[in-house]
């Protein structure tokens, strides 16, 4: 028989609970339009007890960014087994299927976040402190997202000392994933599964003219096709290129 009673949180147990609802709210709408307000009733607590965890909406803010942070690097994370292809297709379904959770919260990351107040209400304006130290924070939590996905490739590729080329090219990947993701949530105009697939084949392509340049790259690009199989990612986009071989030599005679 239930008594009715609410089990008391412990501090931290709190803490979580209402960064947890913050970044729920923060995932669905601008962080700017979220108020303290809303954030203690989806608690179930009052206002100033939201304050008696967090000093303001800023920190509650940096925590839930953290916290996404983590998740988002978690997403990156694939066991070092089987063809690279479909090993980056997962990663990037796991990619895409977090920004489609949490659109406006990922905009908001990508994009160094809105400059909340420390109290929880407008914005600051963007020379004080409060707005540097939120823009640091963010910052430094897009940083460590964009090495933790570099370091993951590396692992995949079994580089443990990239080259300059290389560098280059998981880096630049990255950051067109973090773009293409930014331009897709505006309509979601491209199906999520082909775009998946288009991140995996912008991997290759990237590494095919890198190779192209560079005989280490272009050993390591022999390595990842020998260990494709016929009906991988990679060997679907050299599938479609020769297809398109034809046409493109008719063109350009």
């Amino acid at each position: 028989m239930t008594t009715g009673v609410r089990r008391r949180m412990g501090v931290e147990e709190r803490r979580q609970q209402l960064i947890g609802v913050a970044l729920d709210l923060f995932s669905h709408r601008s962080p700017d339009d979220v108020s303290i307000d809303e954030i203690a009733a989806a608690a179930g607590i009052s206002r100033p007890l939201v304050y008696h965890y967090f000093p303001g909406k800023l920190s509650l803010y940096e925590a839930a960014l953290r916290r996404a942070a983590e998740e988002l690097a978690e997403r990156f994370v694939e066991p070092h087994e089987g063809p690279l292809g479909a090993r980056l297709l997962r990663v990037t379904g796991r990619f895409l299927s977090f920004v489609d959770e949490h659109g406006p919260g990922f905009s908001a990351l990508m994009r160094g976040g809105p400059a909340v107040s420390a109290g929880g209400g407008c914005a600051v304006g963007p020379g004080t402190a409060s707005a540097s130290a939120s823009a640091s924070t963010t910052n430094a939590l897009i940083d460590s997202v964009r090495q933790a996905a570099y370091d993951q490739i590396l692992a995949h590729l079994k580089v443990t000392e990239p080259s300059a080329r290389l560098e280059l090219v998981v880096r630049s990947w990255i950051s067109l994933a973090e773009s293409t993701a930014l331009l897709w949530l505006d309509g979601r105009r491209v199906p999520r599964a082909e775009l998946e697939l288009q991140l995996v084949h912008d991997f290759a392509a990237l590494t095919a003219v890198s190779a192209a340049y560079d005989e280490e790259m272009a050993a390591l690009l022999r390595g990842i096709l020998a260990e494709e199989p016929a009906d991988g990612p990679f060997a679907d986009l050299v599938g479609r290129l020769l297809a398109l071989a034809p046409q493109a030599a008719d063109d350009l005679r």
